[in-house]
């Protein structure tokens, strides 16, 4: 393959996890901000603190490279930046595949000019779920292959998180009046920020044959003081469109965290955990009698980002391959999201159109 030219815009935290992923592919790495001093704190704190060295290969830009030859480029700003950029990028840069970090935008954003550029562009939209590709998910998928849940049952998700480790990534800000998180309007709060929940919900009832979410009942505690505005809690009762029955509950208080997913079927149940421990994922399951297995996955923070940085390669390769990150399931993640704000606002169940 020839060389790849990758363009990062963002030189926040998911920026540096990008650049470093995928420098462990040789790929040439551009890293854009327009604050300077994000670019500063890149090459002198983030990424030496984190990869033990700042990595000189990589290109810092603080002029808005258009017209230039990428073959993929990564949005790491904002939420309620995203879909500007990402129009931005189409036009002018037009590369292979473009991946827009979780979640595509704040909720009730009006997609349709993006959507438009999309339909008339060949470059794969991508949005970044990054779990969706990780080893602990392609082997859970391998066990239901094999039969071990059977028929499904129930799916349930929890995705609790408080979100100091955030701020510890990024101790530039003093908490969530500080940026985006604290107002779920912008995307932020516990629905948006950690929308990985409903995306692996979506993925696993997808993978068994249950189909994407139809209906949504929520119940939120949402947070409003001193010009805050988000949900710190919720909970959203899930039925997909084959009927499969679950819930999806994420906060930004609990500590310490828990990211898990169970599965129960008519002949066995799988679980599926991020950080089981501090040097693990794993995967337990077993029967309807007791007996269990447990699957350690050795990893570390940057190896969150493998597979999602293996599953583009392979779609430079070959575009038609099917993605778990595609534009399509993006903007599924939205709907759900919106779905939860007008059953938390109606007190009643919302269906998905």
């Amino acid at each position: 393959m020839p060389e790849i030219n990758v363009l990062i815009i963002g030189a926040g935290s998911i920026g540096n996890h990008l650049a470093n992923a995928a420098r462990q592919k040789k790929w040439l790495v551009s890293m854009y901000d327009k604050d300077l001093e994000a670019l500063r704190r890149t090459k002198n704190q983030i990424y030496p603190d984190r990869y033990k060295k700042w990595d000189d290969s990589i290109k810092l830009l603080n002029e808005f490279p258009s017209k230039k030859n990428y073959n993929v480029v990564f949005i790491g700003t904002p939420p309620n930046t995203h879909i500007e950029i990402a129009i931005k990028i189409i036009e002018d840069v037009n590369p292979q595949v473009l991946m827009i970090e979780k979640p595509l935008s704040p909720p009730f954003f009006d997609l349709s000019p993006f959507l438009e550029k999309c339909n008339i562009s060949n470059t794969k939209v991508l949005v970044g779920f990054n779990h969706n590709l990780t080893e602990n998910t392609n082997f859970a998928e391998n066990l239901i292959d094999e039969g071990v849940v059977g028929y499904p049952i129930s799916l349930h998700v929890r995705w609790l998180e408080h979100w100091g480790g955030i701020f510890g990534a990024h101790p530039w800000l003093s908490g969530p009046k500080d940026s985006y998180l604290g107002y779920y309007k912008k995307g932020g709060g516990a629905c948006g920020e950690h929308s990985h929940a409903i995306s692996i919900w979506q993925h696993f009832s997808s993978y068994m044959g249950c189909g994407l979410i139809d209906e949504v009942s929520a119940t939120m505690d949402l947070f409003e003081k001193d010009g805050l505005e988000y949900d710190q809690s919720s909970v959203i009762n899930v039925r997909s469109r084959d009927g499969l029955f679950g819930t999806i509950i994420q906060d930004v208080i609990t500590e310490p965290a828990q990211k898990t997913l169970r599965i129960q079927g008519s002949k066995g149940f799988i679980e599926w955990y991020v950080n089981f421990d501090h040097n693990n994922d794993a995967v337990k399951y077993g029967d309807l009698n007791g007996k269990f297995k447990l699957k350690l996955f050795k990893k570390s923070r940057p190896d969150d980002f493998k597979g999602e940085i293996n599953h583009i390669e392979k779609l430079l390769k070959d575009s038609s391959i099917d993605s778990p990150l595609s534009l399509e399931r993006g903007i599924e993640t939205m709907k759900v999201i919106e779905a939860a704000f007008k059953s938390q606002s109606t007190f009643t169940s919302t269906k998905i159109n």
